[in-house]
Order: C-alpha cells, then structure tokens, then sequence
C-alpha cells in the first residue's frame, strides 16, 4: 500500500480506503443479537483482509445502517492507535440532535473517539448553511472534537460545484468527501481548492458511481486496454496528486484486489493513464462530434433555473458515456434515481421539463440547438422503473 499525508490532518492516509457501506447484515439498526454469524465474519473477514493490504482507514455512516454496530464488535479488538476511523452524521434539526446522534455512533463502535468526524450530505445550499450556522452542525462537530472524542472535522458532499467550493472556502473543515473521477470531472476546481486550503480529499465511490466499473462493458474494457477500466480509474484519479484516497466499497475480501493490484503500478499512473485517456476522448469525438463534446456541459443552467426541476448535467452526462462506450446500464440505473434521490442525487427525469421554456434557460450553451432532441432521446433510452438509494432498499 502506499500513504499520503490527508491534508492538514497530517494523518498517513492509504491511498485506498475501506468503505462501510457494503459489508453490513442491513440498511436499518440491528441489534447485536440479531447479527448473524456468517454476516458478521463476513464483515470482520473483509477488516482483516483491508488490514493484511494495508489498508487502515475504515469509513462508515450513523445512516448505514448495521454497519456500525457491526464494527463495533471488531474494531476493539484490533490495535487503535494503527487505525484511522471515520464515521459521518448527517445534519440534524439542531446542533443538541447532532450530537446525540455521533454518542449513538461512538457507542455502536464501541470506541472512545475517532479520527474524522464528517457532516454527512452537505448537498446543497440550505444544508451548508445550516451547518454554518453559529448554532449549526460544524459548530456541534468542533465541540465533539473539543473534548477529544473525534480528532478531526469534514464533511461529505454530492452537491453543485458552487456550494461545495463556498464549503471549502469557509475554512471550516479539514477535510471534504465528494465525487471526482474520470466519467465525472466537473468537481476538478474543487479538488484544487481543497489543496489550496491543505484538506484531506477522499473520493467518494469511485468504481460504482464513476460507471460500475466492476461490471464494464466489453467496448469500455477494450478502449482501457492493457488496463481495466476499474484500474484506469483508480490511477486515472490517483495520478492528481491533491488526491488523497479513494474508497472502495467492499462487499467481501476479494473486492479489494483489483484495486490493490492497480496501486501496485502508481508509480508509473500518468504514463499509463495518459494515452487511455486520449483513446477514450477520440472515440467520444468520433461518436458525438468534437463541438458536443467540447460543449455539452458549458453553460448549463443550475437544476433549480430548469423548468421541471430536470438536472441537465446529469442528464446529458450520462447519455454521453452510454453512446460513446455503452455505459448504458449504468446510465440507466443513475437515471432512474431522479425523483426518488432526494438531495442525495437532486433533480427530475426528462418527462418532467417543460420544453417551451428550455430555450431561455439554455441561452450561454454552446449546443444549445442540439440539446432539446437530444433530452428527448435520452430519456427514450434510459428511463425505466424507478431506483432507490440503497440505503432506501435500492
């Protein structure tokens, strides 16, 4: 494994973490006597096996379900002070009820503190504020670390760019989780200012949400060739060095060799990635057009200004990957999270916009002309039954 120093934090983070929300028995609390036997080896099997890889920052949520009493039932029993454990709270109607809510997660792990405490799904502006607040979250989470019970503060993320950055410029955290990697770039600017105010940065589930990697097509594969598309993304991101690490969500023990194997060749990430990379744009330039894909995603208007409430970015980000390398699955299942995700992944299906209104919102893009039929087409391809998140049992 290799390690990078997490921002100010100065934690020796490795560059792969161990995410919390795969390997529980359930999505809901579960008591400690209604864990089952083979649930929990599973969970302490896939421990000991990020453990024997080196991998010590364990990452899990108060909103993941089991997961954390799970743990609790390993984590004592292995030695502390080599772990980095990070749970996260998501922001509650008071600063009194976020607190009770990490006490809730510092006893189902059966610890006295751990080392990152994140607010959980800051996603957009009213959150921010509220955490912001003189009476708000941050302040919560600053108390907690005051009296030594977690060591340092961040916070998680899937919102637009503008409010994430304004969380970052607040000076507030130390560290951020949040989505970036090759299928979804438009979060770069604030990977960047992240390293201007030294934050640890934690990519948030990149193999599933940067295109179910796990599972690519056979066009994917040959275009990331002699890499697999999973280990092209894990280099891919990791070759900026303001990364930190990214998390891999594993169900079992094997799940993390494939990703073990990519960091293995790090050291030579952007002379490997580089020329994938340029593969992948030509082939994206040969199926759309160089003037769509230099200009699809200039000018967008925010989901809110659209008419119906349809993300446009999404929308057309993932039409755009499931022509160009048959991402079609995945499109699918990231699509049909609209109207059932919440601020978690914020907007609507196509069949809600109102397309007489579209001109006037679609005014400073470049593509402006090809977008109405293409909207139309998209959501043809995509929609089907709706999803839900998993932790709403999707």
């Amino acid at each position: 494994m290799q390690y990078r120093r997490f921002g100010r934090t100065e934690l020796r983070m490795p560059v792969l973490s161990c995410g919390g929300m795969r390997y529980q028995q359930a999505w809901q609390d579960v008591p400690v006597a209604q864990i089952e036997a083979a649930g929990q080896r599973n969970l302490e099997d896939t421990i000991h096996a990020a453990l024997a890889h080196g991998i010590n920052h364990i990452e899990t949520a108060r909103g993941y379900g089991s997961s954390e009493v799970q743990l609790g039932q390993v984590l004592p029993n292995l030695p502390r002070q080599e772990l980095i454990v990070q749970t996260k709270v998501g922001p509650q109607e008071s600063a009194d009820a976020f607190r009770r809510t990490f006490d809730t997660s510092l006893e189902r792990l059966r610890l006295d503190y751990v080392d990152l405490l994140a607010v959980h799904g800051i996603n957009n502006r009213e959150l921010l504020n509220a955490t912001l607040a003189p009476d708000g979250m941050l302040a919560a989470a600053r108390a907690i670390q005051a009296e030594g019970r977690a060591r340092h503060i961040g916070f998680s993320t899937h919102a637009p760019l503008d409010v994430i950055l304004d969380a970052i410029g607040s000076d507030g955290f130390d560290y951020v989780n949040l989505h970036y990697y090759w299928a979804d770039q438009i979060k770069a600017p604030a990977v960047a200012a992240a390293a201007a105010h030294d934050m640890g940065v934690f990519i948030i589930s990149p193999s599933e949400k940067g295109g179910r990697l796990f599972d690519p097509p056979a066009k994917l594969s040959a275009l990331c060739a002699p890499l697999s598309p999973l280990a092209f993304n894990d280099l891919w991101t990791l070759a900026n060095p303001a990364v930190h690490t990214l998390s891999v969500g594993a169900a079992r023990p094997s799940d993390f060799e494939a990703h073990v194997a990519a960091v293995a060749q790090l050291e030579q990430a952007a002379a490997l990635t580089s020329p994938i990379a340029a593969r992948l744009q030509d082939e994206a330039v040969a199926v759309w057009g160089e003037e769509w894909i230099n200009g699809w995603a200039v000018g967008l208007p925010a989901t809110d200004a659209v008419p119906g409430t349809v993300n446009l970015y999404h929308v057309l980000r993932l039409y755009t990957l499931a022509r160009a390398f048959d991402l079609v699955e995945y499109a699918r299942w990231r699509y049909n999270l609209f109207g059932n995700g919440g601020h978690w992944f914020y907007g609507n299906k196509v069949d809600q916009l109102d397309f007489t209104a579209l001109p006037a919102v679609l005014r400073d893009s470049p593509v402006a002309a090809r977008i109405p039929a293409l909207l139309h087409e998209a959501h043809e391809l995509l929609a089907g039954e709706a999803k839900k998140r998993l932790s709403e049992g999707g």
